[in-house]
């Protein structure tokens, strides 16, 4: 599986992005999708994951009720709807994919990850 995030950029505090994340590769209806973010000097952070069937999603509690995980798998994508952006959200933001139903917050566990998209949110 290979990944392709996009959809970054520069935006205000209480503004809004949407991150995109293109996947080419047979299984990717497989895995469980998940973003990842990492600012200057900080480990990659786990943001947000979904399930295969798109019916579970997890988020870390910093962006709940801000951000919404989707994905279509008959497109081979995952989306990531960021809102209320806050200075505190600025990273380089990564998607990624594993089959590791089990760890799927740890960035550890994850075995295709995208180039990561750069997200700046200025105050």
């Amino acid at each position: 599986v290979q990944l392709q995030a996009s959809g970054g950029g520069l935006v205000q505090a209480g503004g809004s992005l949407r991150l995109s994340c293109a996947a080419s590769g047979r299984t990717f209806s497989s895995y469980i999708m998940g973003w990842f973010r990492q600012a200057p000097g900080k480990e990659r952070e786990f943001v947000a994951a979904i399930s295969w069937t798109a019916r579970t999603t997890y988020y870390v509690d910093s962006v709940k009720d801000r951000f919404t995980i989707s994905r279509d798998n008959a497109k081979n994508t995952v989306d990531l709807q960021m809102n209320s952006l806050k200075p505190e959200d600025t990273a380089v933001y990564y998607c990624a994919g594993t089959l590791d139903y089990t760890n799927y917050r740890n960035f550890r566990s994850y075995t295709y990850w995208g180039q990561g998209t750069l997200v700046t949110v200025s105050s």
